[in-house]
């Protein structure tokens, strides 16, 4: 059963680089991308594009550096 690999689940809300509201302050919204383990989804996983995931990483570590969110889930 070599060959047998679960298929990659969807990305959570499609094609997101249309809603670029990614800000450090909007701590609801960046729960989203954030697993039960504390880690920051994937491009593949968020949808978002590279520039946008890079910034939604960026708002995801200033948020968890000024303790508005935890740095393990």
């Amino acid at each position: 059963m070599a060959g047998s690999r679960r298929p990659p689940p969807p990305p959570i809300g499609g094609r997101n680089c249309d809603d670029p509201r990614i800000d450090y302050k909007d701590v609801d919204h960046l729960r989203r991308y954030v697993s039960a383990h504390g880690q920051i989804l994937s491009r593949k996983r968020t949808g978002y594009c590279t520039q946008c995931q890079k910034q939604l990483k960026q708002a995801i570590k200033r948020a968890r550096h000024l303790a508005l969110m935890p740095f393990v889930g």
